[in-house]
């Protein structure tokens, strides 16, 4: 009896021993973002504020060059995702559809890349991105973010196409449908689990990267919202509650993308991972 008890009661103190260390973190960031500063720089740490302020909002928002910020990175974000999932399509459907010398290779390739960490690569991006006279430009991010989410998501929407009985697309084309109308009448809605999982991915992949635009964009007008972060520093240190505003408007996008789209993604994410 009291190992029955003893096994059912670890898990679940372990489960809340874990969300209790993921979830503070967050809830220490948005309260810290509405203290006055005296709750802030106190000793004494005040767990549940009182007062409410927005002020630090305020400063975050009235910062310098905060809405071309905001701007750039839904620009690059969106951008990559859009054509990471236009390439994937085709990618996935090749790979889990058609049989061609040196497909396994192809598919061992994209989960090395997906393995590999790009910041190794970082100086060769530079350099690329030097001699082709576009620095300070949010093209090659957009590209190079793109490539950051490409193998993962062929690899997603792989397991996706290889789940959709061929029977399908087969009886689509004898009703008289071309293969490409076959794929976009029937396997892409079928699609939608997978495309809003790897859409999830690689939109936290790309809002979050800091490296390669400290690296390639120098100038403010090209920064995103990342760099945004770095720029609430005064002669007299750093101003936290400016800086926990921001780090909690960072933070929004992601949050309401990820509960709009958490049933499907979380399904897309296990279906994708064990089909083909």
């Amino acid at each position: 009896m009291k190992r029955s008890l003893f096994g059912r009661l670890w898990p679940n103190a372990t489960a809340v021993v874990l969300f209790i260390g993921f979830v503070f973190p967050v809830y220490w960031m948005f309260s810290t973002a509405f203290k006055p500063t005296g709750d802030i720089i106190t000793e004494d740490p005040v767990w549940f504020p009182t007062d409410f302020t927005f002020e630090h909002f305020k400063t975050a928002t009235e910062a310098d060059h905060f809405w071309t910020f905001v701007t750039n990175s839904l620009t690059v974000t969106v951008l990559a995702v859009v054509f990471s999932l236009i390439i994937a399509l085709a990618g996935s459907f090749a790979l889990a559809r058609m049989r061609f010398k040196g497909r396994r290779g192809f598919v061992i390739g994209f989960m090395l890349a997906q393995m590999a960490p790009w910041e190794v690569m970082i100086i060769a991006m530079y350099m690329i991105v030097r001699d082709a006279s576009m620095l300070n430009s949010l093209v090659p991010l957009t590209l190079f973010y793109m490539m950051m989410i490409l193998p993962f998501t062929i690899l997603t929407l792989r397991g996706f196409v290889a789940a959709v009985p061929k029977e399908l697309e087969e009886s689509a084309m004898v009703d008289g449908c071309t293969r490409a109308q076959a794929f976009r009448r029937v396997i892409l809605p079928l699609l939608a689990p997978g495309l809003m999982s790897t859409s999830l991915f690689g939109f936290i992949t790309a809002w979050n990267e800091f490296a390669l635009v400290l690296v390639l964009n120098k100038d403010a007008e090209a920064q995103t919202l990342p760099l945004w972060l770095t720029s609430f520093q005064t002669v007299f240190g750093d101003d936290w509650g400016a800086t926990m505003a921001a780090s909690s408007l960072f933070a929004v996008p992601i949050l309401i993308l990820f509960v709009y789209l958490q049933r499907k993604a979380v399904s897309g994410l296990t279906a994708g991972a064990v089909k083909g």
